[in-house]
């Protein structure tokens, strides 16, 4: 194999602020400790917490890389002590704590999977994050079951975009709401069974029209704020919340009495500062339950756009626009 250069190119930030803080510069190709493998990234996939590290609103976990970047796809080119799953040479998509943009990039060799037949590099770069996060948010913790409603909130959004399709191919009901017409076409066509348009019409009517008044059984929130009453107003008896982000602020004052009434669970989860045992356990739950939706081509990202590694400030303004369908990701 080809000796491994000493210097890589990266994205660092600069200082906390917006994206021209979002500069390259030259480190050291890191070196796999015991049980990582170094992978050189082809893509990596550009998400919510990236933007929010560079405001510097997201402290990096201990130990972890400072670079932004939380997932990646590329070829393992180096084996730590005690790697058994990976070899040279693999083709693989992985979570990554950090340290994703840029040229070189280490992960544990447990939450590497290989890149489904049929997937582009930029496209595989695409989904680690994505989906690990609706694995266990709408699956592991809000329990979806097959013939069952889940609405989303951010349907167009990455997050949103591989909820549509996981959730569909596992049978279940899928609302969405959104901001703008293109944006409900979008989710339509990726197989949605209604999306609402938030600016427009109010989403508790809307979908308790859409379940006979039953409400929903599942809802995926990354809104917060004023959406936390209206999700317990949503669900149906024994409903399902599973809070992702708080785009709209992380305090509210709902009626919690509703909480009570229709015995409702509601749940959240970071992925980021989770143990490695953890990420481990949700990629084997993903290779036996989900992988296969991605090897028959029912689940694919759907992708945004796309930019170089050194415009990484570009692909922030883009999701900071927010009009963004679907998954921003940047090519090395």
């Amino acid at each position: 194999m080809d000796k491994l250069p000493a210097q890589m190119t990266a994205i660092a930030i600069s200082k906390p602020g917006g994206p021209e803080v979002l500069v390259p510069e030259q480190r050291p190709v890191p070196k796999p400790g015991p049980n990582e493998i170094l992978i050189k990234v082809e893509a990596a996939g550009v998400n919510r917490p990236d933007v929010l590290q560079r405001m510097g609103l997201y402290p990096v976990p201990p130990g972890a890389s400072d670079l932004p970047g939380l997932e990646v796809a590329g070829e393992v080119v180096a084996l730590g002590e005690g790697v058994t799953k990976r070899k040279i040479g693999d083709k693989v998509m992985s979570l990554v704590a950090g340290g994703g943009y840029a040229e070189y990039c280490l992960t544990h060799e447990s939450h590497a999977m290989s890149v489904p037949k049929g997937f582009s590099m930029t496209e595989a770069g695409a989904v680690a994050e994505t989906l690990m996060t609706v694995w266990h948010n709408v699956f592991e913790r809000g329990g979806l079951k097959p013939g069952e409603t889940l609405l989303i909130h951010g349907g167009s959004s990455g997050i949103g975009t591989m909820a549509i399709q996981m959730a569909k191919a596992h049978g279940a009901k899928v609302f969405v709401t959104v901001g703008g017409q293109d944006k409900v076409d979008a989710c339509l066509k990726l197989g949605a069974d209604a999306a609402i348009n938030y600016k427009t019409d109010d989403f508790v009517a809307r979908t308790k029209a859409l379940t006979d008044g039953v409400g929903v059984d599942v809802i995926l929130d990354m809104v917060g704020g004023d959406y936390i009453d209206r999700n317990y107003e949503a669900a149906a008896i024994e409903g399902r919340i599973v809070q992702i982000a708080f785009l709209g602020g992380s305090k509210a004052t709902p009626n919690f009495a509703k909480l009570m009434m229709k015995r409702l669970h509601h749940t959240g989860s970071t992925l980021r500062p989770r143990s490695v045992a953890d990420k481990a356990a949700m990629v084997s739950a993903i290779e036996a339950k989900a992988m296969p939706w991605l090897a028959s081509g029912r689940v694919k990202p759907l992708m945004d756009s796309t930019f170089p590694l050194k415009e990484a400030s570009k692909a922030h303004a883009r999701m900071e626009s927010s009009q963004h369908i679907g998954k921003i990701v940047l090519t090395v």
